[in-house]
Parts: C-alpha cells; sequence; structure tokens
C-alpha cells in the first residue's frame, strides 16, 4: 500500500525552490562552458546557439520576438542575431506586421551548424549514465517548467513572445545570477 505524498507548505517549498535554483545556477554555468568548449568548429557562441535553436523550434522571429523568448535585453540579441548573419547562419526576411523589423530566418547553413552542435551535445548527454528514470526526467521537467512560469509571471507582465515549453540552450551570463538559461542545454 502506498502513501499519499502530501504537498509541502509554502515555507518548505521555497527551502526546495531555492535549492533546485542554486542546483540550476551550478548547472547553467557548467553547461555554458561545455557548449562553448564543444562549439568551437562551428564557431558558434551559446548566445547565437540559442537564437538558432529558438528559430529552428517557432520558425522566422523578429529580434524583439527573440529577445522576449530568451528575457534577454533586445540590444544583446540583435548583437547574437549580428553574429548569425555575419556567418550566414540566419536571414532577415521581411516582415508583413512591421515594416522596420525584420523577421529573422535560419538559412541552411545554420540549421547544419546547429544539427552539428545538437549532435555533440547529445553525445555527451548519453554519458549521464544509465540509473535516471523516465519518470524522473519528467518530474524534474515539471518542476522546472512551473518555477519557468512562476518567473515568467513575476518580474515580465508583457509575457514572453513564446513559450518555452522544450528545453532550450543556455543564455550568456549577464550577471543576473543563477539560472537556467535554455537556454539554454537543451535541444
Amino acid at each position: 500500500m502506498t502513501t499519499p505524498v502530501k504537498p509541502l507548505t509554502p515555507d518548505e517549498l521555497a527551502d526546495r525552490l531555492a535549492d533546485v535554483l542554486g542546483l540550476s545556477g551550478l548547472l547553467y554555468r557548467r553547461v555554458l562552458r561545455a557548449v562553448e568548449r564543444t562549439a568551437p568548429a562551428e564557431g558558434m557562441p551559446a548566445g547565437v546557439r540559442a537564437v538558432l535553436d529558438l528559430l529552428r523550434r517557432h520558425g522566422p522571429m523578429s529580434v524583439p520576438q527573440l529577445s522576449r523568448g530568451q528575457a534577454l535585453s533586445r540590444q544583446f540579441v540583435q548583437r547574437m542575431v549580428n553574429g548569425a548573419e555575419a556567418a550566414h547562419w540566419v536571414e532577415p526576411v521581411p516582415n508583413p506586421a512591421h515594416r522596420r523589423s525584420p523577421l529573422i530566418r535560419l538559412t541552411a547553413a545554420g540549421d547544419a551548424a546547429l544539427t552539428a552542435v545538437t549532435r555533440r551535445e547529445r553525445e555527451f548527454l548519453r554519458g549521464a549514465g544509465g540509473e535516471l528514470t523516465g519518470a524522473e526526467i519528467a518530474a524534474c521537467a515539471k518542476v522546472l517548467g512551473r518555477m519557468l512560469e512562476l518567473f515568467d509571471g513575476a518580474h515580465d507582465t508583457a509575457g514572453p513572445a513564446v513559450r518555452a515549453d522544450a528545453p532550450s540552450p543556455p543564455e550568456p551570463d549577464q550577471g543576473r545570477g543563477p539560472g537556467p538559461g535554455p537556454g539554454t542545454v537543451a535541444g
């Protein structure tokens, strides 16, 4: 017979979620370093990788949409887009909704570069070992998703442009403390 599990009290929940945030910060910084170490073949910084990943998952987006989707400044995302455009990984296309804000579209070269980086990430992640279960991964994703919802609502009254239901790559650290980036690695 299984004993029902009762929810944590608000104070217990806050303490446990603070532990999760601390671990997420450590994981974020380690993933960021690992991604940037494994990406030299493409010369792809983590911030550019995050932009390419959003474009692959959601199709063409404007820079303001990309910045909201990553909770980063428009100026920072514009620099990442500029770098991606210089590498021929993205291209601007007309935006029917806004003449002065083009949509940014992933190119075939960008898709190929992102595929190569993602393949290396997946090879690395296979080394996580076999003792984790699907239920444990699902529970982890559920907790992290709920935390994202909490923080999305707490500080962004406009809400994100895209709902990051799937893991995303890490974001570059902009001195905002620990936090899961996708981006972070997330695929």
